[in-house]
């Protein structure tokens, strides 16, 4: 007999119960440009497709892809671009396994690469090979219609010449190209995108601006054939501003060498050309547009050994310092700013164009190279350095004044209302850097005085060998 099982029976009693599953893609959280965007910066068709050639290392490429700077969409992106160091056109070459949009979209590569290359960005890699010969003579032809101002042999020797590049064949020549007047605007377009790639926080100059003068650095080559032809080893963007009465003030925005040709002399040669602009064309100075440390510090050694010939600093800086060597000056009751006399910066400036934020720099440089033994004398100028900086920031009651920023009331827009005013007792030379309500404030000073005086020894050890410390003391 067969037993029946009751129809009340739970089906699902000898097995679990079942569970519908629901799946999640998986979230796309982007690749930063940095890690899948290699650029190369080649001088010939050969070099192209080669991971020998010389890579790039731009400043910050994430800020031209969407608002997080991110890429989305790609899975096993890879792209590389081949710059010209002859024409400076562009080539992408995009590689990737497949896309699928994980909620933010897929980028739109080209229009990315567009916003960087802009103009210089070419469709296929055979069109950008045939620029190595079509555009061969590009940077010849734009610098033609500029000035030659300095020229310099193989033998090391400076040369001055005048006239079209046309009319000599050295090595190294600084050509000034003044927009509106010659092909500079043509010139720096080409080149706007590796400045962006390369210069830190900067931004295109205007290229239809008149006062925006472009001095580069250019070498001559010859080629297979025996014909010349030009590279561009670096340029700096100069604009000149109105002086009253009837002068004029050079300012440098922008310096750029190229990667390759780096720490091989050519930026220093290019800073020495524009100070011998502004002193044969007699301007008021040469100042700089918020100068990173390194090239700072080749300024200031670049100053230290123009100033070190200049007959009218010598006086003041032995004077200043036998009065540093007479020693336990942080006893005194009024510690000395050892400053030089206002006549003394005003003849660098009118002589070398050396304005006096930057003639100041060099100046403790001076003292430092005065000190003998270093040992000895340390104390004191770095007491003589913190309080010069304390006065000049903060503006302590030491009887010298500081810029001060005093917030008063505004029915226009209260948080950016402020009034800054220089106190009569004395003359600041710095900005507003330090929070006087900050309880760490020593601390902030004590920070800046190191960093000043680690900046005071590097400069002194690079132009020592150059200049006797003897003859700087008393």
């Amino acid at each position: 007999m067969v037993q029946k099982q009751g129809a009340s029976a739970d089906p699902t009693a000898t097995e679990p119960k079942k569970r519908r599953r629901v799946g999640f893609s998986s979230v796309d959280t982007g690749l930063e440009a940095k890690d899948c965007i290699k650029i190369y910066l080649v001088s010939s068709k050969e070099e192209v497709g080669s991971t020998d050639s010389f890579c790039i290392e731009p400043v910050d490429l994430n800020s031209s892809f969407d608002d997080d700077g991110k890429i989305y969409g790609y899975k096993g992106l890879k792209i590389t671009i081949w710059v010209s160091s002859l024409s400076f056109h562009a080539y992408a070459d995009i590689a990737f396994e497949s896309t699928t949009d994980g909620g933010k979209g897929i980028t739109d590569l080209k229009a990315a690469l567009q916003r960087i290359f802009a103009e210089t960005l070419v469709e296929s890699e055979e069109e950008f090979l045939q620029t190595f010969s079509t555009q061969k003579n590009l940077i010849r032809y734009m610098v033609t219609t500029g000035e030659v101002l300095q020229c310099k042999t193989s033998n090391g020797q400076i040369s001055y010449c005048s006239g079209q590049l046309g009319a000599t064949t050295s090595d190294l020549q600084v050509v000034r190209l003044v927009v509106g007047k010659t092909a500079a605007g043509n010139l720096y377009s080409h080149l706007i995108p590796l400045v962006l790639l390369l210069v830190d926080g900067s931004s295109p100059i205007d290229v239809v601006d008149p006062r925006w003068e472009l001095y580069v650095l250019i070498q001559n080559k010859i080629d297979e054939k025996g014909d010349i032809y030009n590279i561009l080893l670096g340029l700096t963007a100069v604009y000149r501003f109105y002086h009253y009465p009837d002068s004029s003030r050079l300012r440098l925005s922008q310096i750029l060498v190229l990667p390759p040709y780096q720490h091989k002399g050519y930026g220093r040669y290019l800073l020495e050309a524009l100070n011998d602009v502004a002193v044969s064309e007699n301007v008021h100075d040469l100042t700089v547009e918020e100068p990173l440390d390194y090239f700072q510090h080749v300024r200031t050694c670049v100053d230290v050994l123009r100033l070190h010939k200049f007959d009218p600093i010598k006086d003041a800086v032995n004077s200043a310092v036998s009065q540093l060597k007479q020693g336990k000056l942080s006893k005194k009751t009024h510690t000395p700013r050892l400053m030089p006399a206002t006549s003394v910066i005003e003849d660098a400036r009118k002589s070398l164009k050396i304005n006096k934020k930057q003639f100041l720099q060099c100046w403790d440089v001076f003292l430092y190279l005065g000190l003998d033994p270093v040992d000895k004398y340390m104390e004191d100028f770095v007491g003589i350095i913190s309080n010069r900086m304390k006065e000049d920031l903060i503006g302590k009651d030491s009887g010298a004044g500081g810029k001060r920023v005093v917030e008063v009331p505004s029915e226009y827009e209260p948080e950016m209302s402020f009034v800054m005013f220089r106190s009569q007792a004395g003359e600041a030379t710095g900005t507003v850097q330090i929070d006087e309500n900050q309880p760490n404030q020593e601390e902030q000073l004590q920070q800046l005085v190191e960093e000043r005086v680690k900046e005071i020894k590097s400069v002194a050890e690079k132009v020592s060998s150059q200049i006797s410390p003897a003859s700087e003391a008393s």
